[in-house]
């Protein structure tokens, strides 16, 4: 029996001809009597190609019913019953319908390769010293498994620690030296994903670092910072030293408290950021009113900064609500933050095709396109934002969380000035049942556990 060759027309893009070209050679192989067949060819209607089909033998196709569609794919077993010297083949990357026999055209044409050459499967195997154990860095065809190269019936070592290994007929020696090549780019590829592996893994660990970093800077050297405010207040308070009136033991209460929010609200941006980094978001996600969820977003502003509309006739959103009101009550914050004394931020929400989007206005000094770019990472705050108010943690937990449910944040330009904020979500598919609005909650922040505790 033969062995079997594998011949690829490859192209920059879709319409560059590589239809053409391949149904092109069947015709100059058919010229030098070599037996022929198209096995599955698309033309997309082109005339030019349509035509290379005439005086090419076609093996018919299988019909597959698909979604309510009669769907053509190639028929394997009459080309493999048909045996041709060559089998033409086109969309080698294509997905077959269900039913077929393989789940990809690749596969189909695996096959064929393998019926021609006899070799039932190829494994490359490989281990990190020469004592340990052979491991399977890829495998393919339907042979028996190799756990060894001993295993295998032909084997072709690169090196002490790397082999590929095949299974049926033994090759002739002229393919085991392409065999040999191929493992030694085999090796190369192998040793680069290892090296992009430990590069991914350094970079993380630097990130955690800078974020550790950034965050002891930030809470240990701003004088303003909510731990610095609480001791100086209740130092004050402890003084017996100075005689205070009601009004400003009162001052001073409110200095305590009004410090102890932003301290809380730091912590729980911090443990946020901190479950998106280490990947332990999972949201329960489920139908949510955003007429609902949006007001109890606006507690941490002061009252009269923000005109709503968010009307209860928007489709609900697909959502896990606790988590989605931390994320808009941030960009609602950062928004009141940065506006002119006196200027309302509107918070506006409308429907769209499948989904809702929720906009917030602020006609503050707005971001240059370079910083939009970066608003959404952790430790970014405006270049004029006051010291104390916050470390830039906001955002960044706004836009994990809400790409945890499956919607996107946007930041764009206000017409006027100012920067606009824009969390699009999906709709829910139904409407569910009525029931309490904040039960069984699956994405967990650090307000929702102060909030249970």
């Amino acid at each position: 029996m033969g062995r079997g060759k594998l011949r690829i027309h490859l192209g920059a893009a879709p319409g560059v001809g590589k239809t053409y070209a391949m149904l092109a050679e069947a015709h100059r192989r058919v010229e030098r009597d070599t037996d022929c067949v198209v096995a599955f060819a698309e033309t997309h209607g082109r005339p030019r190609t349509e035509a290379l089909l005439t005086g090419l033998e076609q093996v018919p196709h299988r019909r597959l019913e698909h979604g309510g569609v009669t769907v053509a794919e190639t028929d394997l077993d009459a080309v493999l019953a048909r045996r041709p010297r060559v089998a033409l083949v086109g969309e080698f990357a294509h997905a077959n319908a269900p039913g077929s026999r393989n789940a990809e055209r690749r596969q189909d044409v695996e096959e064929r390769v393998r019926e021609a050459s006899g070799i039932e499967s190829a494994t490359l195997l490989e281990r990190a010293g020469d004592v340990e154990p052979w491991t399977c860095a890829g495998r393919a065809g339907r042979g028996r498994p190799v756990e060894r190269p001993e295993d295998a019936d032909v084997q072709v070592p690169v090196g002490d620690h790397m082999a590929p290994t095949l299974t049926g007929r033994v090759p002739p020696a002229e393919d085991r030296r392409v065999l040999a090549a191929f493992a030694a780019q085999a090796a190369v590829v192998l040793d680069r994903r290892r090296l992009r592996e430990q590069t991914d893994r350094a970079l993380a660990l630097a990130e955690g670092n800078r974020i550790r970093t950034t965050l002891l800077a930030a809470v240990s050297h701003d004088p303003r910072t909510p731990p610095a405010g609480i001791k100086a207040a209740v130092s004050s308070l402890r003084s017996e030293d100075v005689e205070r009136s009601d009004e400003d033991r009162a001052e001073l209460l409110e200095g305590i408290e009004d410090g102890a929010d932003r301290l809380d609200h730091l912590v729980g941006n911090l443990l946020d950021t901190s479950r998106l980094h280490t990947g332990t978001v999972t949201p329960l996600m489920r139908g949510t009113d955003l007429d609902e969820v949006v007001p109890r977003a606006l507690g941490g502003v002061p009252e009269h900064t923000v005109v709503l509309d968010v009307t209860e006739t928007l489709p609900m959103v697909d959502a896990d609500p606790g988590p989605l009101e931390r994320a808009m009550a941030n960009v609602i914050e950062n928004a009141v933050k940065y506006s002119p004394p006196g200027e309302r931020v509107p918070v506006a929400a409308s429907a769209f095709a499948d989904g809702v989007e929720v906009r917030v206005v602020d006609r503050g000094p707005g971001l240059s396109d370079e910083a939009k770019g970066r608003i959404f990472a952790p430790f970014q705050r405006h270049g004029d934002a006051p010291r104390g108010s916050g470390v830039g943690l906001g955002l960044a937990v706004a836009r994990g969380v809400t790409e945890a449910m499956g919607g996107t944040p946007n930041a764009d330009d206000t017409p006027g000035g100012g920067l606009t904020m824009t969390l699009t979500l999906h709709a829910a598919d139904a409407r569910p049942e009525d029931g309490p609005d904040d039960s069984g909650r699956g994405l967990v922040t650090a307000q929702d556990e102060r909030r249970t505790s």
